[in-house]
């Protein structure tokens, strides 16, 4: 059976802000830094097969100090990615609302709606699902650790346990946690 350690990249500017990120590639804040190099000491010691990374920087600067730490490599997979977001990334709440409230009050009573150049909630959870089925497959009976973001996480966790739409949010995850 495949065993999973997931972490959520560390502190961004954008994360202190309440910025919507998406795949937009803000790299950690100097905070996130830090907690980047405390998950990875507090990951020193745990044996892991594999290592993978969303290619965003945050993932990816988060995921070298665990490698560092772990002594192995890490590998780029894209489809970690947190949903995009489109015309919403890089604004706050307050911003989406003034600039696209129609679009807003859409995507949010039905995520397949998605604001213009984002994802529908259907393609986000394929990909991750896509992602998790070659993740069985190629790497059964292992431990592997994933450092991706919140939604991306969350929405593993929700699919890997077949828990309701409705209950997505339940599995939110702090920066730079396990």
């Amino acid at each position: 059976m495949l065993k999973l350690t997931l972490v959520r990249h560390g502190e961004t500017e954008w994360n202190v802000q309440h910025r919507y990120q998406g795949q937009t590639d803000i790299p950690l804040s100097a905070i996130g830094v830090r907690q980047a190099e405390l998950v990875a000491e507090r990951l020193t010691g745990e044996k892991f097969d594999a290592i993978y990374t969303s290619d965003l920087k945050r993932a990816w600067q988060t995921a070298r100090f665990i490698a560092e730490k772990v002594g192995l490599s890490v590998s780029a997979e894209p489809r970690l990615r947190e949903m995009a977001f489109g015309v919403l990334e890089g604004l706050i709440w307050d911003e989406a609302e003034e600039k696209y409230p129609k679009m807003l009050k859409a995507w949010l009573e039905d995520y397949n709606q998605p604001p213009d150049g984002g994802e529908s909630l259907d393609a986000f959870s394929e990909r991750i699902l896509s992602c998790r089925d070659d993740l069985l497959a190629k790497h059964n009976a292992q431990r592997v650790l994933l450092v991706a973001h919140g939604g991306s996480l969350s929405e593993l966790v929700r699919l890997s346990l077949d828990v309701p739409l409705e209950k997505r949010w339940a599995f939110a995850m702090n920066n730079a946690s396990i």
